[in-house]
């Protein structure tokens, strides 16, 4: 039993943590957890009730797919449900070497990582390949991870407008020879970031390019395989992640790059190094994933036709387009209202019409901006669609 030292500290504790929590409740930026009674496709349930499911980065409807979950079940019945240790102490899989073999091949790079996550993929990478010496400049609406690996990584860190080349480059006359990172597909915006500028401005000022190919993988490119293949860009930026865990429907990050780049991540990145590796399922679920995405492009024309159809009943397509970008459609179509209360209020409107979207807030999007973020996947009906539209031109 704690002395009573110990239970006046733990008191103490618990009434700070209590007076956060009412200031999140008095703020409109609380979250709670909802419990999913199904699996997660275009429709779940909540409460015994089915809603149609927006909040998904399903985006090819492969997480329910019979032919992943079949490959799971098999490579679970032969390699047993974990990885046990990480890779360097306990040993690597096969399906570690097979997954990393598959993914280098379709993303046009020499090598790959797998990390457990695409969280650890970017921390780990990052703080392995920038240190104090570097300048970072960062997309001023990157993911929280590429944050959070720059700031590990103790590099000075700078940031430029959002898809805006020439901010970038006004940075860069300042700190040549640093490290850009950019998403490519933005994951709360739904805009593609001009790489080929980036890539041009980048060589002239000898800085490195670090992408983040997340929700853009599955969507776009060659057979799925992303913008930076898109447009040709491979053989001009030096790092790429992506996850197995959106369109591949899985669980799972990876980082593409030269073979010497991954070989300096197994011996210096943390996440990698000390991390259980990524289990048998997971990685079996993922070999069948690429094999869809790559044999089957009907499911990308079905996500970007609906994305369209949705984009344009709201009349939304100008606010997300990019002047520097031929791609304008996306699945992530962000629904902007502005305070915090309109998006818990509309939240709510849209889930008592059977409609799970719930509200963004900060500080995952900047304050001003809440929304709705729609997350469209290619197993949505076009009825689906139309009802959002619907309540949605209603609403305001």
């Amino acid at each position: 039993m704690p002395g009573p030292y110990n239970s006046e500290i733990k008191n103490m504790l618990n009434e700070k943590l209590k007076s956060n929590i009412e200031k999140l409740r008095a703020d409109n930026l609380y979250r709670t957890l909802r419990v999913m009674e199904s699996a997660p496709g275009a429709r779940v349930m909540f409460e015994g009730k089915k809603y149609v499911n927006f909040a998904s980065n399903n985006y090819l409807g492969l997480a329910c797919d019979e032919r992943l979950k079949g490959a799971a079940k098999k490579a679970v019945d032969e390699w047993g449900t974990g990885a046990t240790a990480s890779r360097l102490l306990g040993g690597t899989f096969g399906l570690h070497s097979k997954i990393e073999k598959v993914l280098g091949d379709f993303k046009r790079f020499e090598a790959c990582a797998v990390f457990p996550s695409g969280y650890q993929a970017n921390l780990g990478a990052m703080s392995a390949l920038m240190g104090p010496e570097d300048t970072v400049i960062l997309d001023r609406y990157c993911h929280a991870s590429l944050v959070d690996g720059a700031r590990l990584s103790k590099s000075k860190l700078r940031v430029f407008k959002h898809n805006n080349p020439t901010d970038l480059e006004k940075i860069l006359k300042r700190h040549p020879k640093s490290w850009v990172v950019t998403e490519s597909l933005f994951s709360m915006d739904g805009d593609v970031a001009p790489l080929k500028e980036y890539v041009e401005i980048a060589k002239q000022y000898q800085a490195r390019l670090y992408v983040d190919e997340a929700h853009a993988t599955g969507v776009f490119g060659p057979k799925g395989s992303g913008l930076i293949n898109e447009w040709g860009l491979e053989s001009k930026i030096d790092v790429c992640m992506g996850t197995l865990s959106k369109a591949l429907g899985g669980q799972g990050g990876y980082i593409g790059g030269s073979r010497e780049l991954i070989e300096w991540i197994h011996n210096s990145s943390r996440s990698f190094i000390y991390s259980t590796g990524l289990n048998p399922g997971s990685l079996a679920s993922a070999l069948a994933a690429v094999v869809v995405c790559m044999t089957e492009p009907t499911r990308r024309e079905r996500l970007l036709f609906l994305s369209e159809r949705l984009r344009m009943g709201l009349g939304l397509q100008s606010k997300i387009k990019n002047q520097k970008s031929k791609i304008f459609n996306s699945p992530i179509i962000p629904f902007v209202v502005g305070s915090e209360e309109k998006a818990l209020h509309l939240a709510k409107v849209l889930w008592e019409a059977g409609i799970y979207a719930p509200a963004i807030r900060p500080p995952t999007v900047p304050k001003g901006t809440s929304r709705i973020r729609f997350s469209v996947t290619s197993d949505h009906t076009e009825q689906d669609i139309d009802r959002v539209i619907e309540i949605l031109n209603k609403w305001r």
